[in-house]
């Protein structure tokens, strides 16, 4: 009867994660830049998620909301994916620091200890990201240019750049929400200290 209740309140709480990022996606918290890229809060959830119940909370919950977000953004499954295809990175890197370090998600309560890791995901995300863009995204919004043409248009810093600043805003305010403000204590035992 435990489990059942447990996995109800799990189940309830990764719903609860995607609907605020599919809020938050449907009132667009943040900003836009020049380039045509958003700075926002929508993955913020997603890394909740991570922080409360590990990387399968993390990833279920960054799977479904890209699935909402994809039936209601006006960007429709580009932006969806490209979120979800930069958030991941965040989450396996964290993920493969708990195991690197024989810990849990608990050792990040502590700021210095979240530091690395996300400095190696940011610079995994400005990776994959790039690729992703000059290769799938940027041909799609504007067709009929080689990842040469787009490169000169959208250079490879701006990308990597703002990817790495949405990364930080990711998890900072996660971490904020989850160690600070005692959202943990909806989490997981075995990810708390």
């Amino acid at each position: 009867m435990k489990t059942n209740f447990q996995l109800t309140r799990r189940l309830a709480i990764f719903a609860a994660l995607a609907a605020i990022s599919a809020l938050l996606q449907l009132f667009h918290l943040g900003f836009k830049t020049q380039w045509g890229m958003w700075i926002d809060v929508v993955a913020v959830p997603w890394i909740v998620a991570y922080f409360l119940f590990g990387v399968k909370g993390g990833l279920t919950v960054s799977l479904v909301g890209s699935i909402i977000i994809t039936l209601i953004a006006p960007d429709t499954w580009l932006g969806a994916s490209a979120k979800l295809i930069a958030t991941v990175p965040m989450i396996l890197t964290l993920h493969l620091a708990t195991l690197i370090f024989k810990n849990n998600i608990g050792q990040f309560k502590k700021l210095k200890n979240i530091i690395l890791p996300i400095l190696i995901a940011i610079g995994l995300r400005g990776i994959v990201m790039f690729f992703f863009n000059y290769y799938f995204a940027l041909p799609i919004w504007i067709p009929g240019k080689t990842p040469i043409q787009l490169m000169s248009i959208f250079p490879w810093y701006i990308i990597v750049g703002i990817n790495a600043v949405q990364g930080i805003i990711d998890v900072v305010f996660a971490w904020l929400l989850v160690f600070p403000y005692k959202l943990s204590r909806f989490g997981q035992k075995s990810s708390q200290i």
